[in-house]
Parts: C-alpha cells; sequence; structure tokens
C-alpha cells in the first residue's frame, strides 16, 4: 500500500504544477483574483489550501495526494450520505477511487431530528439507495452508544460526544460537500466534524449550545455556533495528524444534504479544495462562495444564521488558522 502510495504520489507531483496564482478559473469558468479573497496570504507559516479547478474522480485523489499525507491504519471516510436521492451528496463515481485508494470505510452517524436516517436500519437503507454501498462499507459510528471527547478551549461546551465507533480508526478522510445549511448558514468541514461525528445525543448536545442531551435540537443560534467550533476542535485535536479534509464545491445550493428535497443551485460549481486544517478550508471556501458574482442566495443565507461566527469560535478556541495560503494546482 505505501508502495502503491508512493508512485501515485509521483505521478501526481509529475501531472499536476502548484501555482502561486495571482488569479484562478473555477469549474464553472469564472475567473477570480486571489487577492479578492481576504483571508489568504503569502505567509508560509499559513496552512495550505489547494485548490483544483476540476471535479472528478481524478481530481479527488490528486487532492489527497497534493497534501503529502498517507493516512494511517484504519481509514473512516467521513462524509453525508444525504437524506434522499435527491439530496445534493457526493455522488458514488466521484468518490470511488480515493476511498478505494484508502481502503476506506465510508462513517456517518445518526440523525436527531428524524427522517429517513434517524435509525441505523433506514440509514444504511438510504446509504444504499443513494448507491454509497457499492463504494465501501459503511459504518454507523453511534449504533451501539456514544463516547466523550474532551475539548481543550472550548468557548461554549468542555466535552464532545461521538459515536462509540469513532474510537475503531486510525485516521481520517474528511470528505465534505461544501453547501448551504438552514439551520448552520453552511456546511463545511467543521460542520462535518461536529454535528456530522455527533451521535444522536451529542447533535443534541452541540444544538443546544451544551444545556441538554435529549430532545429539541432547536436552540438559541450564537451558542450552537460556538459548540459546533467547539466539537470539531474536540474532534482535531484528537487526531492530530491522521485527519485530512477535502472539500468540494459543487452544487451549492442554500440546502444541506440533510434536506430530502433542497433548493436547486443558482451559481456555478467552484472546484476541489484539500488542506490539513479544517478552520483554513472552510475559510477558503466561504472567501471563494464571497468572491463569486452569482453567489447572493448563498451569502444570504449564510448571513441571515450569522454562519461566519462559526469561524470566528474557531479561530478563538485555536481549532485552526483563518489565514490559509492558496495553491492553485493546474491539471
Amino acid at each position: 500500500m505505501k508502495r502503491m502510495f508512493s508512485i501515485l504520489l509521483m505521478l501526481c507531483m509529475i501531472l499536476t504544477l502548484p501555482v502561486q496564482a495571482d488569479s484562478l478559473t473555477t469549474n464553472g469558468g469564472v475567473s477570480l483574483e486571489t487577492d479578492s479573497l481576504p483571508y489568504r496570504t503569502e505567509d508560509e507559516s499559513a496552512p495550505a489550501v489547494y485548490f483544483f479547478r476540476d471535479i472528478s474522480a481524478e481530481s479527488l485523489v490528486a487532492a489527497y495526494q497534493a497534501l503529502g499525507v498517507e493516512l494511517p491504519g484504519r481509514v473512516g471516510v467521513k462524509m453525508s450520505t444525504g437524506e434522499s436521492t435527491r439530496s445534493n451528496f457526493l455522488r458514488p463515481e466521484l468518490i470511488a477511487d480515493l476511498v478505494h485508494l484508502l481502503n476506506g470505510t465510508l462513517v456517518e452517524c445518526n440523525t436527531a431530528y428524524g427522517g429517513s436516517r434517524a435509525s441505523t436500519a433506514m440509514h444504511r437503507q438510504q446509504a444504499k439507495d443513494n448507491g454509497l454501498l457499492d463504494v465501501a462499507e459503511l459504518d454507523i459510528l453511534d449504533e451501539e452508544d456514544s463516547m466523550e471527547i474532551p475539548i481543550e478551549g472550548g468557548v461554549r461546551i468542555p466535552v464532545d460526544y461521538v459515536g462509540s465507533h469513532f474510537a475503531n480508526y486510525d485516521s481520517f478522510l474528511v470528505l465534505t460537500h461544501f453547501k448551504g445549511h438552514a439551520m448552520a448558514g453552511f456546511g463545511g468541514a467543521i460542520k462535518n466534524i461536529s454535528i456530522g461525528f455527533g451521535s444522536a445525543m451529542g447533535k443534541v448536545w452541540i444544538h443546544s449550545g451544551g444545556t441538554r442531551k435529549t430532545g429539541s435540537i432547536m436552540g438559541q443560534q450564537d451558542p450552537f455556533l460556538e459548540a459546533m467550533a467547539d466539537a470539531a476542535k474536540g474532534v482535531n485535536d484528537r487526531m492530530g495528524e491522521n485527519i485530512v479534509y477535502i472539500s468540494v464545491l459543487n452544487r451549492l445550493s442554500v440546502d444541506c444534504d440533510c434536506d430530502g428535497n433542497p433548493a436547486e443551485p443558482d451559481m456555478h460549481d467552484i472546484g476541489i479544495l484539500a488542506s490539513t486544517d479544517p478552520l483554513a478550508i472552510d475559510q477558503a471556501a466561504v472567501d471563494l462562495v464571497y468572491a463569486m458574482p452569482d453567489s447572493g442566495s448563498l451569502v444570504r443565507r449564510i448571513e441571515s444564521r450569522n454562519g461566519l461566527h462559526t469561524l470566528e469560535t474557531g479561530e478563538q478556541n485555536g481549532l485552526g488558522s483563518r489565514n490559509y495560503r492558496l495553491i492553485v494546482m493546474e491539471n
């Protein structure tokens, strides 16, 4: 496996050249000046975020290889399995090559709001209907129980509750479809490792801002966003170097993949981002969305939910860096 990784990495370096570019062209053909991205920096100490224009199975593999990381041991691929066949989850044909390269297991947790993924049996059936079980095995992490993860320096919550099967994995690839969200404003890498890794109990805990573990997921907005950033820090700290992040910016609906009938996107696709820093990759995604000339609907969704507060809290609690170096990969 290691020899295969080294060969593929060399091929990737030959075929894909990193560029410190003044501009980039999105997947939808929109040209953007990189100076227009407010948190982009040329400071070499800032974490790298790699940008790929092409949205394809090959580019997804290249995005992982650009990070220069070989995830060890048993690899969990954390992604949304989608609420229905109409949801904008990442399609099997897009993710299969990368999941197979990692010999990965798809991992998710059940929902806390009902719907088609509220129980393990229903969740598996929905994943099957969505074609994901043709890619790899699916492990519902909270099928049996929850486990507690401490949070150092949390702004809102001191602990996080994830599915107990979380402990069975040596490393994680966090594979995120970036999009809007009816409650969080946007769903990116931070949401994927907080709400996404949260057990049903843990989801209530985060949504309520750490005030309860059962009952409604409705709570005060800013405490919810702060708890989400804190939970993400707990997960990221626990995994250390054994967690990496790839976000796909396509089908940029204002609605989440947890919506079974999402609004149709009204903006162009952007591309693929990869980083080892969850805050940097989310900030880069937000910067790119805001820079797009046709992103008004998504920007309004983000701001109507005060979604940028999640990024502010991630900076405050030490989750990562909002400043990033954008490496444009031409392939």
